[in-house]
């Protein structure tokens, strides 16, 4: 395994139950807050740095986990509107390399899921069962997954690349 690409483990999606709702959801409303506080005081050759060898720079993750959040905000969306809609799949390396990556600063991404995440978490927080049992299919693997697991799955990403920043952070002893 690549040293530390998954400081939080790989994901395992769990039994869906109030517990874990309320945990994925306070994952969901505040990682605008830990992913500030991971890039808190970097310095620009500090975010231009792999997480790993072969990675993508801190800049880099910053700005995929906005591409990727506001893909899961859409996708929350239609599957809470449409019935057991295909998703679009997006190439995340593609976009990871696209002007706005390269020449934004990362407060921009930041700010971005601080209103991302209100509205996200402000439209799943009251979901009743029956709406957490919904299902989006994603065109990858062609299977009907319920919203319950894309809830764990978002509260995991959020949480593994705020996890990779830290790592770099403590690994190069970089003060916050």
């Amino acid at each position: 395994m690549i040293e530390n690409q998954y400081p939080i483990g790989k994901f395992e999606e769990r039994r869906f139950s109030a517990a874990v709702q309320q945990e994925c959801l306070a994952a969901i409303r505040f990682l605008p807050n830990m992913l500030e506080a991971a890039v808190s005081g970097m310095e620009e050759p500090q975010l231009q740095t792999p997480y790993r060898e072969g990675g993508w720079t801190v800049h880099q993750l910053v700005h995929h986990v906005a591409d990727s959040h506001l893909n899961a905000y859409t996708r929350f969306k239609l599957g809470l509107t449409e019935e057991n809609p295909v998703i679009k799949a997006y190439d995340e390396k593609a976009w990871a390399e696209l002007g706005d990556v390269r020449s934004l600063p990362v407060n921009l991404s930041v700010t971005l899921l601080y209103a991302l995440h209100a509205r996200w978490y402000a439209a799943i927080k009251d979901l009743d069962d029956a709406q957490w049992a919904r299902t989006i299919v994603h065109p990858a693997t062609g299977k009907a997954r319920p919203l319950s697991h894309y809830l764990q799955l978002y509260a995991w990403h959020g949480k593994h690349h705020v996890a990779q920043i830290n790592y770099l952070r403590e690994k190069r002893k970089w003060q916050s």
